[in-house]
């Protein structure tokens, strides 16, 4: 397997996962052009990449079998009155195995001639393993004819379209063919055919305006040659331009990449890169959106008020089910605003639905702990503060009345009671300070305790049900960007334009070998 073939295999067994990997989410109008392109080029890589299949295509009246068979030094194609009479493709192999490219392209027996025994000059030798085909009309009436231009196109290695100077801004040639070849420039060729009926000084402006004409057809670089089949003029360059793509070999190959880039190019169509989003920044806003539907806050806040007072039985209320439906499609439109309607629909049914949210919001809350229990230690200090109290008003008591003499109680007593009562009250004060500020801090802590544990809950949903799905669906879409990219043509080709002869097989191996011949010599060109 040359590099070449391993490369393009490669490449369409990378285009063939992107597209298999979209599955259903990708558009009809873009998965069935790729998958066909994606079989043309494995069965035409089965077929090997050792011959260069040339296609003269053109409209009626371009002289496009008269060029054909000028091209092949035979007169076998169909011309004039008889054309419209077939819509089989003519072919002149030079190569004794051509045979089942040939049944691959529907080339019926009776229209092929193969050279490969009758290279009756040597200069032939350059043009071994050339198919050149001669397509039927591209505008003929027979609808079945422009079926069979349409087949074989995508399959040739390097098209040459035929044009006449009255016909060469044919709306048709360029709106149905032409603009749909963007990617394959390197791949093709405009021959300007009977420019013996031009006159001289007009063949330049001839020249430039087709060459205008390819460029408004985002065509940029195709080589412009100018021939005639009926007096030979420009033959010969057009007798370089296929030895130059045989020469290369690699024009087979950039046929097939340039297929696989256009394919690969309309799959990244459909996956444009994302537009930039913040998954923290979202997921913060919809967990405060779902904290606010599910009253965690005023729930919080119940549940500190019930530690206060010590009663209270705070809980949950039912999500409210319209803000997390806008939640959600909150979300969908953050995550999916750069994805085409296959992608979001995709993203749709895998993101959570809205029931299915509240339902895991309630669960989740369940589990929260409410408690209103005031501290432990509660009882112990209300005891204590209720008894130090008591006995301060005690010991007040009975030292007001030692004071008053209702008692007869000594001056010492009296001083001691009083004493005792005030230190039993500002013991009792403390006591109910200290109990109250427990009490508080408990609260505030169980509050928090709630937030947090209910932002917990409220994360985890929010994560199962909107993060996961949507990274599951964006990475098999970046997968897909990923795959395709690697599928393009790293490097294009250069148009093949016959002013540079490549080497071939045989010079290069007898440079390895030592003949010390530089590239300059040998015409090499990278």
């Amino acid at each position: 397997m040359t590099s070449h073939d391993r490369d393009l295999r490669e490449r369409t067994d990378q285009l063939q996962e992107a597209v298999d990997l979209a599955g259903v989410r990708l558009d009809p109008a873009v998965a069935t052009p790729v998958r066909q392109a994606i079989a043309g080029v494995r069965e035409r890589l089965s077929l090997g990449v050792d011959h260069t299949v040339v296609a003269l295509a053109g409209g009626t009246g371009s002289g496009k079998s008269s060029l054909f068979n000028r091209l092949s030094r035979l007169d076998f194609a169909d011309v004039g009155i008889k054309r419209p009479t077939t819509a089989q493709i003519t072919a002149c192999s030079w190569s004794t195995r051509s045979g089942r490219l040939l049944d691959w392209l529907e080339v019926i027996p009776e229209r092929r001639i193969a050279r490969g025994d009758e290279l009756d000059a040597a200069d032939e030798q350059a043009l071994a393993g050339l198919i050149l085909l001669d397509l039927p009309d591209h505008d003929s009436i027979e609808a079945a004819h422009r079926a069979v231009v349409d087949r074989v196109l995508p399959f040739v290695d390097l098209l040459i379209w035929v044009v006449d100077p009255q016909k060469y801004a044919d709306d048709s040639l360029h709106s149905d063919y032409l603009r749909q070849s963007v990617g394959y420039e390197a791949s093709m060729v405009v021959a300007v055919n009977q420019i013996d009926t031009v006159p001289t000084g007009q063949r330049e402006n001839l020249v430039a305006d087709m060459e205008s004409l390819l460029r408004d057809d985002g065509l940029d670089g195709v080589h412009v040659a100018t021939v005639s089949a009926a007096t030979g003029e420009g033959i010969s360059h057009l007798v370089d331009v296929l030895e130059e793509a045989v020469a290369r070999r690699s024009v087979a190959a950039g046929r097939v990449a340039g297929e696989l880039d256009s394919a690969a190019a309309l799959l990244l169509s459909q996956t444009p890169e994302e537009a930039p989003w913040s998954v923290e920044d979202a997921v913060t806003s919809e967990c405060d959106a779902l904290a606010d539907a599910v009253g965690l806050e005023p729930v919080a806040a119940q549940v500190s008020s019930g530690v206060m007072n010590g009663y209270g039985r705070p809980r949950f209320d039912t999500p409210q089910l319209d803000a997390v439906a806008l939640s959600r499609s909150r979300w969908l439109s953050r995550s999916g605003k750069s994805l085409r309607s296959g992608w979001r629909t995709a993203l749709n049914d895998e993101v959570s639905a809205t029931p299915v949210v509240a339902e895991r919001l309630v669960e989740g809350l369940e589990r929260v702990d409410l408690d209103t229990r005031g501290p432990r230690s509660a009882g112990g200090v209300r005891v204590a503060w209720m008894t130090s109290l008591a006995l301060a008003v005690v010991a007040g008591v009975l030292a007001a009345l030692g004071a008053l003499g209702v008692v007869s109680f000594d001056t010492s007593l009296v001083t001691t009671l009083g004493a005792v009562a005030v230190v039993l009250l500002v013991v009792g004060l403390v006591l109910v300070v200290v109990g109250a500020v427990v009490r508080r801090r408990l609260a505030r802590r169980r509050r928090d305790e709630v937030l947090a544990a209910g932002r917990s809950v409220v994360e985890a949903v929010v994560q199962r049900s909107f993060v996961e799905p949507t990274q599951a669906v964006l990475g098999e879409y970046r997968r897909v960007r990923l795959l395709a990219e690697a599928a393009r043509e790293a490097e294009r080709l250069a148009p093949v334009t016959g002013a540079l002869r490549l080497p071939t097989a045989s010079e290069i191996a007898a440079r390895s070998t030592g003949s010390g011949s530089s590239p300059a010599e040998t015409g090499e060109h990278h």
